[in-house]
């Protein structure tokens, strides 16, 4: 499937689903709890996005004082703020969403897998067509 349709399909079927929710929960414990959940969602969800990305950039910087490279530091802070996103985003479907992504261990299991699928991009675009490769001999001098 192409990335234009994933991302159509996803602002239409994500918004539909988040009003027919509010509407069924609305419903059955009232306008005023719904309204009070989705807020306290969002503030809660705030919160835990605060916490959770201080301990990112925490692993971040003592990475990088063993001379290591962030990899998985810099895609879970990237994953993190696209949870801030769903968790701001009025409803309980993106909240739910946006809550499963704060469980750590998902959330390093989803960075592994982006990082694994960037690295075999980048195996495979690393070919050497069109490149002149040298052989030669040399020797040391000492």
């Amino acid at each position: 499937m192409k990335p234009f349709t994933i991302i159509f399909l996803c602002f239409l079927v994500i918004p539909t689903a988040e009003i027919y929710l509010l509407i069924q929960i609305g419903q059955v414990i009232g306008a005023g709890w719904t309204i009070f959940g989705v807020v306290a969602t969002a503030v809660v969800g705030a919160w835990l996005i605060r916490i959770q990305g201080i301990l990112t950039l925490h692993r971040g910087i003592e990475s990088l004082r063993r001379k290591e490279v962030p990899a998985i530091e810099l895609i879970e802070g990237l994953f993190l703020l696209i949870c801030a996103a769903l968790l701001i985003t009025p409803g309980f479907v993106t909240d739910s969403i946006g809550f499963l992504c704060l469980v750590t261990p998902v959330r390093r299991a989803l960075a592994a897998m982006v990082l694994q699928y960037g690295i075999a991009n980048m195996k495979k675009k690393q070919g050497s067509e069109g490149q002149t490769t040298f052989e030669t001999k040399f020797r040391e001098i000492k």
